[in-house]
């Protein structure tokens, strides 16, 4: 039987629903929906709060095989938890980024895997802080994106989807050193993104830099080397516009992006050598009337769970 978080939103991927009895001991890892906008960006171009949502609707197509994967089944190995959304205030910036924090607080109290569903890019500000001041540890994040997110704030809006990683520059609890900006592209960032990002001494591998790898793979490990150096934990961030507009027809529209089969594998590779938790985000449903975007973020979590797997049994 389908379990419903809300509505005719069912869990994601068929999971335990944790939104009553918030009994994390039986699982291993726990999504979660962030369904925020705040200012916004470009144009028009809105909705991404919807993203949640859509995602667990789409969500009840898959299962958990992977057979190019060595036909691992990824939850006869991991029970995976839906603890619902964050109860956001639209109205309310601030409100919502102390909202945010509080709620994946306890989360990362349990010591589980966290996967976050946005909602929009200013949303791993929040969560990334509540990981750095509830474990007191030292985290280095790999951000898969299109842009750098990285500017001081969009019409005086501080947590806009372009300013994240800018707040986060100024988090003590983050070594900007290991931050890796990953799949940087395209004429929508600033020429002040990248020196905001020389300055801060976060990394930058744009997306000619995976293109002219000569192995996906060993690029991969060589990001995490520089995302753990000096760190205490990896955190993975993803912007659906790391991806081609082919691949993403429900994100914001920037082309020579990546494929898909380059993120899965990237994610996956990454995943193996431990992340401590991941979100993705920037999926506009309004845009994509089939909801490939939407559908596509099973496969990418799928993805890290099985990386995930596979690090926990070395």
């Amino acid at each position: 039987m389908t379990d419903y978080i809300y509505g005719n939103t069912p869990c994601f991927l068929d999971s335990q629903n944790l939104t009553k009895n918030k009994n994390y001991q039986d699982v291993d890892a726990i999504i979660y929906g962030v369904p925020w906008e705040g200012a916004v960006t470009w144009g028009d171009y809105t909705g991404c709060e919807l993203g949640p949502k859509v995602m667990r609707l789409s969500s009840a197509r898959y299962s958990g095989y992977l057979p190019e994967l060595d036909h691992i089944d990824v939850f006869e190995h991991l029970k995976l938890g839906d603890v619902g959304d964050v109860d956001v205030t639209p109205a309310d910036v601030d409100e919502t980024m102390t909202k945010i924090q509080d709620f994946t607080r306890p989360l990362w109290e349990s010591g589980k895997f966290l996967i976050g569903l946005g909602g929009d890019h200013g949303i791993t500000y929040p969560i990334v802080k509540s990981l750095a001041e509830q474990s007191g540890k030292k985290v280095g994040i790999i951000h898969l994106d299109a842009h750098y997110d990285n500017l001081p704030s969009h019409n005086g809006d501080q947590y806009a989807r372009c300013s994240p990683f800018k707040r986060l520059y100024e988090l003590e609890g983050v070594r900007n050193e290991s931050i890796i900006h990953t799949g940087i592209h395209g004429p929508r960032n600033k020429p002040e993104s990248g020196r905001n990002a020389k300055e801060a001494g976060a990394v930058t591998l744009t997306i000619n830099d995976i293109r002219e790898s000569q192995d996906l793979r060993k690029l991969a490990h060589h990001m995490y080397d520089m995302a753990s150096q000096d760190v205490d934990v990896v955190y993975l961030s993803i912007c659906s516009d790391v991806l081609d507009y082919a691949f993403n027809p429900g994100g914001p529209v920037d082309g020579n992006g990546l494929t898909s089969y380059e993120l899965l594998t990237l994610v996956h590779e990454i995943s193996k050598r431990g992340i401590v938790g991941m979100d993705f985000v920037e999926v506009y449903p309004q845009q994509d009337p089939s909801q490939f975007s939407a559908h596509f973020a099973s496969t990418i979590i799928l993805y890290a769970m099985a990386g995930l797997i596979q690090h926990q049994s070395e």
